[in-house]
């Protein structure tokens, strides 16, 4: 049951995935669809084509027939769900991918009816195929479309209005399905671009495909020095998106904050780690800012909900309704960053109008399975009696694990939903109070930890 993950299902190949798992999952997964079709797409993993071919074998047996787009990244995989081929609209689509994780691993990023398959409904999907026997095989039934054609076809046409314009773009694709669309988009659009690691390779052989980690943007920072005027790098599949200047890494609140504004008076939804100069600033504008919780499913499903025009997480997925179908999709991202560079806004100026805040990066807690939603009650728990010498806290926001308000700044831990980790965050106008505010709620970890 442990590659059954709150937002996708994930494991390493042949070990937790293989045969009789993966065609088990589809045959399971054929049962929550009400329509005749599937469209399947994969990442550059060698082992993907195979658990493509596993998966077809499912969805086949339980009656669904399978659109393949091939090789492609997440966001193309999910454009499919809004496009009529030959004369069929798919009613799900599945993409094989590992997304950033090392290469023995892979896994299944499902949306059923423009939705995320999320949750509860991965984890009854498990303990279906668990006690499941394996179906009987059917003829295959699978009908090749031009996925990518049609996206880049798309993206060209809703961004003739940057064509040509002059600045040097450099980015860097890690090896991963971003290169696949990416050329003939910068190429059609008459960009002057130069990129690394374009070929995908699914053993990642120049760097980890994160964009998150800093580590991993040294090469694109090296060429962004030498040769260019922005930098975008993208992950293993497409779906989150670092954006580099010569003064910023502007992470994914940041952006959010930039691409607001050509919106008029937008609702833009952040997760429980954006900084609170996110929401305020949005606020000041005029816009409606809203706090939820971690999770690109998540976010998908309160968007819809709320009918927000933007949505984003601090590590690069970046979600627009604003003009698009409501999903995150680096690539798009990409070009709206561009765009705004294109109207003459200049990015570095505009974040050095905002309030300074000292923010650490995500700092991770090693706990277990077991105990980490545990932990999270119990802090919420000391926190209604602090110790003495705790920070004054203004109030608590718990809609995602305990996002704490102090006078100065907040503090944020929350157990993540794919790993044995809690994952904390701090964040003060004051240097001093976000050690403070770090050095305190890990004082309250660790008790809430011996208290169990």
């Amino acid at each position: 049951m442990s590659i059954y993950r709150e937002y996708d299902i994930r494991g390493i190949y042949e070990k937790e995935l293989n045969e009789e798992s993966v065609v088990k999952i589809g045959f399971g997964l054929a049962s929550k669809i009400d329509g005749e079709y599937v469209s399947v797409g994969y990442d550059a993993r060698s082992h993907s084509p195979i658990l493509f071919e596993y998966l077809v074998r499912g969805l086949n047996a339980g009656g669904k027939k399978v659109l393949d787009m091939g090789m492609v990244p997440t966001p193309v995989n999910y454009f499919t769900n809004y496009q009529i081929w030959d004369g069929v609209t798919p009613s799900a689509s599945v993409m094989i991918t590992g997304s950033h994780n090392p290469s023995e691993y892979n896994g299944f990023k499902i949306t059923v009816d423009k939705a995320p398959f999320f949750g509860e409904d991965i984890y009854a999907l498990g303990r279906e195929c668990e006690t499941m026997d394996m179906p009987n095989a059917v003829p295959r039934d699978v009908t090749k479309i031009n996925a990518v054609e049609r996206y880049i076809d798309f993206l060209v046409e809703e961004f003739q209005h940057i064509k040509g314009m002059t600045e040097k773009i450099v980015y860097d694709c890690g090896n991963g399905v971003a290169g696949i669309v990416t050329e003939d988009i910068f190429k059609n659009l008459q960009l002057n671009t130069k990129g690394l690691y374009v070929e995908p390779d699914g053993t990642f052989p120049n760097h980890h495909p994160d964009p998150s980690v800093e580590a991993n943007l040294q090469d694109l920072k090296v060429l962004l020095e030498k040769e260019g005027d922005i930098g975008f790098a993208y992950d293993g599949d497409a779906d989150r998106i670092a954006v580099l200047t010569h003064k910023n890494n502007i992470k994914g609140d940041m952006m959010a904050l930039l691409y607001s504004m050509t919106m008029d008076k937008p609702t833009v939804i952040g997760e429980v780690k954006c900084s609170q100069v996110m929401y305020d600033e949005l606020e000041r504008r005029g816009a409606k800012a809203i706090m939820y919780k971690t999770g690109h499913s998540n976010l998908k499903v309160k968007m819809k909900e709320v009918n927000a025009d933007l949505a984003c997480e601090v590590s690069g997925h970046i979600f627009f309704k604003n003009r698009y179908f409501g999903y995150d999709d680096a690539i798009y991202a990409t070009l709206r960053m561009l765009e705004l560079i294109h109207e003459g806004i200049d990015l570095d100026a505009e974040l050095a109008k905002l309030p300074k805040v000292y923010s650490t990066e995500e700092i991770k807690v090693e706990t277990t399975e077991e105990e980490k939603f545990k932990i999270i009650d119990k802090v919420k728990e000391l926190l209604q009696n602090p110790p003495a010498d705790f920070p004054k806290v203004k109030d608590i926001i718990d809609v995602d694990g305990v996002r704490i308000n102090f006078e100065n700044g907040w503090g944020l831990v929350r157990a993540s939903n794919t790993t044995p980790v809690l994952v904390t965050r701090f964040e003060s106008t004051s240097k001093e109070d976000a050690k403070l505010y770090e050095n305190s709620v890990n004082s309250l970890i660790q008790k809430a930890k011996d208290l169990l």
